[in-house]
């Protein structure tokens, strides 16, 4: 483990006051991605803001939810990249499509941000073509415009399959360190921390900027491949590389087949035992994505009690949460905060 663990989030120190992450802003109201949906998830209390990297042909690196862009951007309506269309396989899956890596960042600038859940979503498709494709170094820059000496905002940046990205001739890793580098950003308690489910890809970053390189989270999903990363072997196997990981939530509260909680694991403990920070994702507020227990009504896009998960997953101690609905899980925070200690 790194000596300089970033303060904020550091499992050492235990802070009472859990980061809470915009999911890609505050995509529960505007477009993810966008500078508006970022924007809104500080002015919501958000402490970080978390884009999506992946890496266009000319080696930029711009921030979409995954390196197909049709569903989230206008490019499918664009007869000037018809011809840009293909099918290709991007790790396990076969996808079609347009690919950020099959377009340069002049030609991606051209596009415009669509909402991504338009059925679930349909007050966000007022912003639809209103904003532009963002890189990573302007949610850098606006972390850091935003930020004040009392309420640092950092940018906990996602990198999408980095190894097939290397494999398909784009050394993502090697592209995010020299960013890191020129932005001034790889320090641990810097403005931007890592995250990625590639492991290898991790380690590729880590070997490139060192032991007192950024903050690394391990994201950490739910299904069987996974399930050797949340062993205690997994954990400290982990811990020689990142300082936290990012698990979906439901590897903490478990689900039924009916969308009923079945238990709470002990995933918390261990992590933090094995000297790792936990910030679990996403916390969405429609009933589709709650508990059972936690809807309110039938219709699936309407919003149900997100505050009573962002209570539970609080309570047991994670050490933060992403969210597309930041200003829920702050509230909860300052509930929880408020309430006094157990002897």
């Amino acid at each position: 483990m790194h000596a300089t663990v970033s303060q904020a989030i550091s499992p050492v120190t235990r802070s009472p006051r859990p980061v809470i992450v915009g999911h890609r802003g505050a995509p529960g109201y505007r477009p993810e991605h966008t500078a508006a949906s970022y924007e809104l998830a500080i002015d919501l209390g958000a402490d970080m803001i978390e884009p999506d990297v992946v890496v266009t042909r000319d080696g930029a690196l711009v921030v979409r939810h995954e390196n197909e862009l049709s569903r989230t951007t206008d490019i499918s309506v664009r007869p000037e990249f018809a011809d840009r269309r293909t099918t290709r396989r991007v790790g396990d899956k076969e996808r079609t499509g347009w690919f950020a890596e099959d377009l340069t960042l002049a030609e991606i600038r051209t596009l415009r941000a669509m909402e991504r859940m338009p059925d679930m979503r349909p007050l966000n498709t007022a912003y639809d073509r209103q904003f532009g494709i963002m890189t990573l170094a302007e949610v850098v820059e606006l972390a850091r415009r935003r930020s004040t000496p009392a309420r640092p905002i950092r940018v906990l940046a996602e990198l999408k399959k980095p190894s097939w990205s290397a494999e398909n001739g784009l050394p993502m890793a090697e592209l995010v360190a020299a960013e890191l580098r020129r932005l001034d950003a790889v320090s641990a308690d810097g403005t931007v921390i890592v995250q990625s489910f590639d492991a290898p890809g991790l380690r590729d970053l880590r070997a490139l900027l060192g032991d007192d390189g950024p903050t690394m989270f391990q994201l950490v999903d739910d299904v069987p491949e996974d399930d050797a990363l949340t062993t205690n072997a997994g954990l400290r196997g982990i811990s020689t590389y990142a300082q936290g990981i990012a698990p979906s939530r439901h590897r903490i509260l478990p689900r039924d087949a009916e969308g009923y909680l079945t238990e709470v694991t002990d995933l918390v403990a261990r992590a933090h035992r094995a000297g790792l920070s936990v910030v679990p994702w996403t916390l969405r507020a429609e009933n589709l994505f709650l508990p059972r227990h936690l809807q309110r009504g039938d219709d699936p896009s309407a919003l149900g009690d997100a505050a009573g998960e962002a209570r539970l997953l609080l309570g047991l101690g994670v050490d933060g949460l992403i969210t597309d609905h930041p200003e829920i899980a702050v509230a909860v925070r300052a509930e929880l905060s408020s309430v006094p200690a157990r002897v």
